[in-house]
């Protein structure tokens, strides 16, 4: 008998129909003899109809108010598929993250679990039931608030529960077959993988790739977790994301991400300090700074460019004026139209050349460069928002993420 812990996200339980399918599918594998844990998300685009909603209510929601509103969606989405599960004879019960006892950090909108105290869950388990638990939500166990995990939150909060419960398997079930070599959306021949290392998922999401959320990957890789991304749609195999992969591919995907702006701080003293006195601030703020740029000095001044969150922007561009004036900078840039690329293979780290390819590929298409970060395993560009398109499909053709032993 293993452990399973299934994650829905919010297609694979958008309607009445979906739930029911879903409540099948949970069934089939109780029965197979299984003990089945269940995370579910918001119904279809519950989470946005809720956030719109709010907007229409006031400006400027409150954020706890906000956690209470939106965790509303899970809820909903537990009862109704324990509900289905119990039409198909099998005995199910539904929790709220709080009730399956995950422990939160106080930061509401984007909380991190600490701990999760899963006696509810096993009791359940114990008694032969299905368990299904609310996903992208928590509490914080000092004040006793609600939180919510932020988008994605769900994928977090299965891998962290399948680690605390040792489950045998963290099943990712989506609206897509698994992970792609590219979004498969942006390029025609982007192709499956049948498996991808964690450290690798780990540089997909943070560059873009949105089919699992990074900290949901870095619970698999620190416990240990398999995580298997499927279709929820049909049976077929999707994406094994483990330690080990049969071979360390020089290029497993190219990821984008457009949802990030880059500020730049001109004129900024070149002085031992200054640094730590422009992103402390933004750290205490909760502004997640990724890539970042200083220029060479000149005069004594240089310019630091970083790149946000466009949600973080208002927050980051407040930041950066107030600091700019204390500092003695000319002033701060705001721009919005620019998008990362990526390539992504733990081969990197053995092969040379990959870097300047790269730079070549998007040369050849007049793709300008803007700033540029790297990992072992990763290689990272900024580019105009307007050809993030053709620098995806560019390196893509360029560098031809390998295929799976079935297509061979």
């Amino acid at each position: 008998m293993a452990l399973i812990v299934q994650k829905y996200g919010g297609t694979s339980v958008g309607s009445a129909e979906r739930i029911k399918t879903v409540a099948q599918r949970v069934a089939d594998t109780h029965e197979a003899g299984n003990d089945v844990v269940v995370v579910v998300s918001a119904m279809g685009q519950g989470t946005d109809d809720l956030i719109a909603l709010a907007s229409d209510v006031t400006p400027n929601p409150y954020p706890r108010e906000m956690d209470m509103l939106l965790t509303a969606g899970e809820r909903i989405s537990m009862a109704l598929c324990a509900m289905a599960i119990h039409d198909q004879g099998v005995p199910a019960m539904s929790l709220t993250g709080s009730q399956a006892g995950i422990l939160t950090t106080s930061v509401h909108g984007s909380a991190e679990i600490m701990d999760i105290r899963a006696h509810r869950v096993r009791e359940g388990l114990d008694d032969g039931k299905v368990v299904i638990v609310a996903g992208f939500q928590g509490v914080d166990p000092v004040a006793k608030e609600i939180t919510t995990l932020g988008r994605g939150g769900s994928d977090a909060t299965a891998v962290a529960l399948a680690a605390a419960l040792g489950a045998d398997v963290c099943e990712i079930f989506t609206d897509v077959d698994g992970v792609f070599t590219a979004d498969p959306r942006m390029v025609d021949d982007a192709r499956k993988l049948d498996e991808v290392s964690y450290e690798e998922m780990l540089e997909l999401a943070g560059a873009g790739a949105g089919v699992l959320m990074a900290r949901s990957v870095e619970f698999g890789r620190r416990y240990k977790i398999p995580i298997h991304v499927r279709s929820s749609f049909h049976d077929g195999e999707g994406t094994w994301v483990k330690e080990e992969t049969m071979e360390e591919a020089i290029i497993r995907g190219v990821a984008h991400d457009s949802s990030e702006a880059k500020v730049t701080v001109h004129g900024v003293p070149d002085k031992p300090g200054v640094a730590a006195d422009i992103f402390e601030p933004l750290a205490e703020a909760g502004v997640n700074v990724d890539m970042i740029v200083q220029n060479v000095s000149i005069a004594g001044v240089t310019d630091i460019s970083f790149t946000v969150p466009k949600a973080s922007i208002d927050r980051a561009r407040q930041i950066a004026e107030r600091l700019a004036s204390e500092i003695g900078a000319v002033g701060v840039d705001i721009d919005t139209n620019i998008a990362k690329v990526s390539l992504v293979g733990a081969g990197m780290k053995s092969e040379l050349g990959i870097a300047s390819q790269m730079f070549r590929v998007l040369s050849d298409r007049q793709i300008n460069i803007e700033m540029i970060s790297t990992s072992p395993i990763r290689i990272s560009c900024v580019v105009r928002g307007t050809d993030v398109e053709a620098a995806v499909r560019s390196l893509h053709d360029g560098f031809q993420p390998p295929s799976s032993p079935e297509e061979e």
